[in-house]
């Protein structure tokens, strides 16, 4: 078969040739459809990711839809290394193969389950996000973030409040469910003062970095006879760096809690669950994204393309 594939940790996935996939106990062969190139696959082909391990050469890919023997339309993840969905076909485990059903296309839901899943799990599960509790959303205008602006209010989010850089998306978000937006471009001043301007129960962080330092700061409490609102910091991604600095007063005079969420820190039964959660919400047309088709044998190219509004480029064999 062939496939997008790395040979070494920090190059860009070549297509070229791999060896076809076994199925193995309890596996199944999977005809790919269609697989996305989320932020997940890149670190990982960077090297920059703790699930990569060290096999090497390996197919990239981490979920995609695809067609099983029988005809079965199935969403999937979860394959054995060295295998991954960016190829002509995969290997999955049977727990990891989810039917798809009808109304939503294999492209959208390539590009929309990944996504959709970190905002939902993180809300839900590690968020534990109340009915008219109030959300911020770090990073609302990728492509991921646009979903957690929707999947918050789906989940019933009082308040959204949506942060990014990009202003043209940011124009955008009313639309999908925000109830107010924050620039994150502007002074470091002004933007520590739009987030002291209100209080979050649960924050959704695609960025780390110096945006959440800034967060940080800002609800960090100047009094000592004065509780503080419990906020969840569900940390997400690091788009905007990898690290920061967290002075001990800020755990000390708020109700900050920092979470993380990801592989490793939720059970693979919430996963389960929320699959046909999300399934139902994208078939019917209440979650959006935006997405580029582009073919599996261009891979090179899609790569590092910058493409507009956030939009999730989908490779198809």
């Amino acid at each position: 078969m062939n496939g997008a594939i790395v040979d070494q940790a920090g190059q860009v996935p070549q297509y070229k040739f791999f060896p076809d996939p076994i199925p193995g106990s309890n596996e199944l062969l999977v005809k790919v459809s269609a697989a996305a190139i989320h932020p997940i696959v890149k670190a990982i082909v960077a090297g920059q990711h703790y699930s990569g391990g060290s096999e090497q050469p390996f197919v990239a890919g981490v979920d995609g839809t695809g067609v099983l023997e029988d005809g079965t339309r199935v969403y999937f993840g979860g394959l054995r290394k060295p295998y991954g969905t960016m190829a002509d076909y995969g290997v999955v485990d049977k727990k990891w193969c989810i039917p798809l059903p009808d109304g939503i296309s294999d492209s959208m839901a390539a590009a929309i389950f990944n996504p959709a899943m970190s905002s939902w799990l993180a809300l839900n599960y590690r968020g534990q996000l109340q009915p008219g509790e109030t959300v911020l959303i770090l990073g609302a205008t990728g492509a991921a973030g646009k979903l957690a602006v929707q999947i918050a209010k789906a989940l019933g989010a009082g308040k959204v409040i949506a942060a990014g850089r990009n202003k043209a998306v940011l124009a955008q978000l009313p639309a999908l469910g925000a109830d107010e937006c924050i620039a994150l471009d502007q002074s470091p001043e002004a933007l520590l003062k739009a987030f002291a301007a209100q209080s979050y129960d649960v924050v959704i962080d695609y960025l780390w970095g110096e945006p959440v330092s800034t967060l940080i700061t800002a609800i960090t409490g100047k009094e000592l006879m004065k509780e503080g609102p419990r906020t969840r910091l569900v940390q997400v991604g690091a788009m905007a760096g990898s690290n920061i600095s967290l002075p001990a007063e800020a755990l000390r005079s708020s109700r900050l809690e920092i979470l993380g969420s990801g592989g490793g820190s939720i059970a693979p039964e919430a996963i389960f669950k929320s699959f046909p959660e999300i399934m139902k919400c994208a078939a019917a047309g209440k979650l959006q994204i935006d997405l580029v088709e582009m073919p599996l044998g261009e891979v090179a190219a899609a790569w590092n393309l910058e493409t507009a509004n956030g939009s999730r480029i989908v490779l198809l064999p």
